[in-house]
């Protein structure tokens, strides 16, 4: 039986597959479309989407559904499709912690739902197979995820047109923050002050090589080596939900984001602080930037590093890796043509409606497109900097900086809203 795939738009096949599935004992039904949800909140799926695919997922099913979804819960309401009266048979509260991409597992989601809807599963064995999923890392995936912190960190540094010694000393110094935030992974305590404690460090370690090293642009440095931390991509789904009236959804995930800023610009102040306190006050110095040739050389470097850290499976590593350069590219080339502003919302646009357009044409979720080509246009930095100048007290700096963010969050999220118009989705991912 060909798949008829959860998050497509009704069609004949679907309409088959929910006379199908719903002769299925209800609680099996019920239990299969919580734990796709749970799954899919995991795995990184923002609350619209998530929303539209369960909603979809249990109309197939033969179930009714009212989904609200926030970064912490997800609440579910069932009734029988049949039933005209629409009072909720049953509800499911689940509560869970804040989600991070995981682009094979979602994927692996995916496959098993719509192979459960085309009747190639049966719901008992599609259950099954959700609550096996395997969420261990290995130790050589932990390793690799630990040395890609140090080469995405690099790469962002000769994005950002440091010098070749910023480069290596972010590159080093990301290594460190990947090694705590593999400890953090597996310990609460450490997890709650990672980004203070990495910020703290990557600070410090910037200071002295600088002062006993070799002289390095300090911010670059610093904002290179924490860059994996940054929240840009919570932020610009938080802007995103908030667009799409998930205002919920959106407050709790933006407060999230800022909470992150936070601990990361306190981290710099004591360090800062603690520098000065010490007597370790590097001159400031301005070595030559990278040359041109450079970005593009390390573009490649950076992608594969982010398709490691987005998890991707090894298939779809050429996918992701070029959704994530062509998407810095169209921004690169569009900001020199037309500023800052449009050069976002046009990589925006043009990967949003490629991940729909992928979606439709492979039936597989154009998550593998859409997340890796923002990641690199998200402003995760401007955040950064807008809060440790608030904390720094220079409060019109922050407030320049805030205007300059909130202008791309704007236009990152308006170039994703145009690209499903210009590509209409079919598939909720």
């Amino acid at each position: 039986m060909s798949s008829a795939p959860i998050l497509n738009e009704p069609a004949g096949a679907a309409q088959h597959a929910i006379v199908t599935s719903a002769r299925a004992p209800l609680h099996a039904r019920i239990a299969f479309v919580v734990e796709t949800a749970r799954r899919l909140h995991q795995y990184g799926t923002a609350a619209p989407r998530l929303e539209s695919a369960v909603d979809k997922l249990a109309e197939r099913l033969g179930l009714c559904a009212q989904v609200w979804s926030s970064p912490t819960a997800i609440i579910i309401s069932f009734t029988d499709l049949g039933d005209s009266s629409r009072v909720a048979e049953t509800t499911q509260v689940i509560r869970l912690s804040p989600g991070d991409i995981d682009l094979r597992h979602l994927v692996e989601v995916n496959e098993i739902a719509d192979k459960v809807i085309a009747g190639e599963l049966d719901i008992g064995e599609g259950s099954h197979l959700l609550q096996t999923l395997s969420d261990r890392i290995g130790r050589r995936t932990r390793a690799r995820e630990v040395l890609c912190f140090g080469l995405v960190s690099a790469t962002l540094a000769v994005l950002m047109r440091g010098a070749w010694a910023d480069v290596a000393a972010a590159g080093c110094i990301g290594l460190i923050v990947g090694t705590l935030a593999d400890i953090a992974a597996r310990s609460q305590r450490m997890r709650l002050a990672l980004e203070a404690l990495s910020a703290l460090i990557a600070t410090v370690l910037a200071t002295q090589i600088s002062l006993y090293i070799t002289p390095l642009t300090l911010k670059v440095t610093v904002l290179a080596s924490l860059i994996v931390l940054f929240p840009g991509m919570m932020l610009t789904t938080a802007v995103r939900e908030l667009s799409t009236r998930h205002l919920v959804s959106g407050v709790a995930r933006f407060a999230d984001a800022v909470q992150t800023l936070i601990k990361l610009a306190f981290g710099t102040l004591v360090a800062n602080e603690l520098c000065k306190l010490l007597g370790l006050v590097p001159p400031v110095a301005t070595p030559a930037p990278v040359p041109d040739w450079s970005v593009w050389a390390a573009l490649p470097f950076g992608s594969y590093g982010f398709a490691v850290l987005f998890r991707a499976a090894w298939r779809d590593f050429p996918l992701v890796m070029g959704a994530a350069a062509f998407g810095y590219a169209i921004t690169y080339f569009g900001s020199r043509q037309f500023g800052a502003e449009f050069g976002v919302f046009l990589a925006g646009a043009t990967m949003g409606a490629l991940s729909n357009l992928y979606a439709r044409a492979t039936n597989r979720p154009g998550a593998l497109v859409r997340e890796p080509g923002i990641i690199l246009l998200v402003p995760g930095s401007l955040g950064f900097l807008t809060v440790s100048a608030i904390v720094g007290r220079d409060v019109f700096l922050g407030i320049h900086t805030a205007a300059s963010l909130f202008a791309i969050l704007v236009s990152l999220v308006a170039g994703l809203l145009f690209g499903d118009l210009i590509a209409a989705p079919r598939r909720a991912l």
